[in-house]
């Protein structure tokens, strides 16, 4: 495998230490630049223990280290009913948790995760991937929009605002 090449995988039980960690540095990371998305309430360690129980969750390693993790699954929130879906009754996919690792940010890793999250969910047999995107994460807004993705609604949670968005496949 070439230097910095991710290598995906479904993530184990023996990963939650370094999930746990590299969210910690996300939030920090996050924190740091003003965007207040994550915190001590979420995502928890029993997310990913669900997660990955249920087998949704997966870790993308490079350089032996743990670099990206992303859930895919068909489950949301009651309030992606309240979008208007282009893709209103087919199937879909939703992206949930999709971090990159502080240490790995700015090579292109998360541009290459949504490729592979794209053909992962096209070999389910899925015509869309759904998301929602944290309304005050101009990284992650600008990464999603590059990618094709497009607004379809909004929800307004407890850490506030966030568009839904939805890619055709």
């Amino acid at each position: 495998m070439e230097k910095g090449q991710v290598r995906y995988r479904k993530g184990t039980p023996a990963d939650l230490d370094d999930i746990c960690s590299m969210i910690r540095d996300a939030v920090a990371e996050m924190e740091q630049g003003g965007i207040h998305q994550w915190d001590e309430h979420y995502p928890t360690r029993e997310d990913f223990e669900a997660d990955i129980a249920d087998r949704n969750l997966t870790t993308g390693y490079a350089d032996g280290q743990l670099a990206v993790i992303y859930v895919l699954s068909q489950e949301c929130d009651p309030e992606y009913a309240k979008a208007d879906w282009s893709n209103a009754t087919g199937r879909y996919y939703v992206i949930h948790r999709l971090c990159v690792s502080p240490k790995f940010q700015h090579r292109g890793i998360a541009g290459q995760t949504l490729l592979q999250i794209e053909t992962e969910a096209g070999s389910l047999g899925a015509d869309s991937l759904r998301l929602d995107v944290f309304s005050q994460n101009p990284f992650a807004l600008q990464l999603y929009m590059h990618a094709g993705y497009h607004r379809t609604g909004s929800a307004d949670w407890r850490m506030g605002l966030f568009y839904l968005m939805e890619k055709m496949l």
